[in-house]
C-alpha cells in the first residue's frame, strides 16, 4: 500500500510541475509570477520530478517548437514522422539536449520570455544528482516493498517525466476525439482527464494555445485550472488577460 501511495504521489506531483510550471508558465506565459516564486517552482519541480527533472527552459522552447511545427518534419515529437513510440521519444530527447546544451541556434520567438536558471538546471541535470534520486527510490522500495513484483514499478519512478511526455506526444496524436479541426493530428484522450491533469485535452489546447483552462465542453474538467485561479487569488501568480 505504501508503494502504491508513493507512485501516485510521485505521478501527480511530477505531472503538476510539468503542466503548471513547464507548460503553462514557461512555454505559454499564461500567467506571470515574481522571480522569487519562479525560483521556488524551479526547486519544487526538481523535487517533484526527481531523476527525470526537465529544464523549464528547454521544455518551454521545445514545446513552442512543437506548436509552431506540429506534425511536420520540424516537430520535435510527432507520431507522423516516427515509426515507433521509442523512436519518437529518442528524437525528443535529442532535440531537448540540443536546446539544453545550446548546440543549435534557436529563433528568438521560441526563447523570448522563457524562464531560465542555467546554474540550477545544470545542477538538476547532473548525472550524479539523477542517480542519487534513483538510489533514493530504490532505498524506499527496499524499506517498504512487500512483494518482489513491486520493484517492476521502479522504471516508472526513474523516468516519470518522459513517461508523461510519451502519453501525450504519442497517444494524444493518435487516439481520442476532437472538438476542433486543426492543422495537426492532436486529439483529446478522454472526456474526464483526471489521470493527466488536463494535459489529455490536447486538441483543445492546440486550438486555444493561450487559454489556461484546457477543458472546453462542460464535462471536460481541467484539474489544474482551479489551482491556477486560487494561486491568482492569493497573488502567487497573475493571470494574463
Amino acid at each position: 500500500m505504501t508503494i502504491l501511495i508513493f507512485i501516485i504521489v510521485h505521478w501527480y506531483l511530477s505531472l503538476f510541475t510539468q503542466t503548471f510550471f513547464n507548460h503553462r508558465y514557461a512555454a505559454h506565459s499564461m500567467f506571470s509570477m515574481s522571480r522569487a516564486w519562479e525560483k521556488f517552482f524551479f526547486i519544487f519541480s526538481w523535487i517533484a520530478q526527481g531523476s527525470s527533472y526537465l529544464s523549464p527552459y528547454a521544455y518551454g522552447v521545445m514545446h513552442r517548437m512543437h506548436h509552431a511545427y506540429a506534425d511536420t518534419e520540424k516537430d520535435p515529437h510527432s507520431p507522423k514522422y516516427d515509426k515507433t513510440l521509442f523512436a519518437m521519444m529518442w528524437r525528443t530527447k535529442n532535440v531537448y539536449s540540443d536546446i539544453f546544451y545550446e548546440r543549435i541556434e534557436i529563433e528568438e520567438k521560441f526563447t523570448k520570455g522563457v524562464p531560465k536558471w542555467k546554474s540550477f538546471d545544470i545542477f538538476g541535470d547532473n548525472w550524479l544528482i539523477r542517480l542519487s534520486w534513483a538510489a533514493f527510490y530504490i532505498a524506499f522500495y527496499v524499506v517498504f516493498a512487500t512483494h518482489w513484483w513491486m520493484y517492476l514499478f521502479l522504471p516508472l519512478n526513474f523516468l516519470m517525466g518522459p513517461f508523461h511526455g510519451a502519453i501525450i506526444n504519442w497517444f494524444a496524436h493518435k487516439y481520442g476525439y476532437r472538438n476542433f479541426e486543426v492543422g495537426d493530428t492532436s486529439r483529446n484522450l478522454m472526456p474526464l482527464d483526471i489521470f493527466m491533469l488536463g494535459e489529455g485535452y490536447h486538441n483543445n489546447h492546440h486550438k486555444r494555445g493561450s487559454n489556461p483552462n484546457f477543458g472546453y465542453k462542460w464535462y471536460e474538467l481541467d484539474p489544474i485550472y482551479p489551482i491556477i485561479r486560487i494561486f491568482n487569488g492569493l497573488r502567487i501568480i497573475k493571470l494574463r488577460t
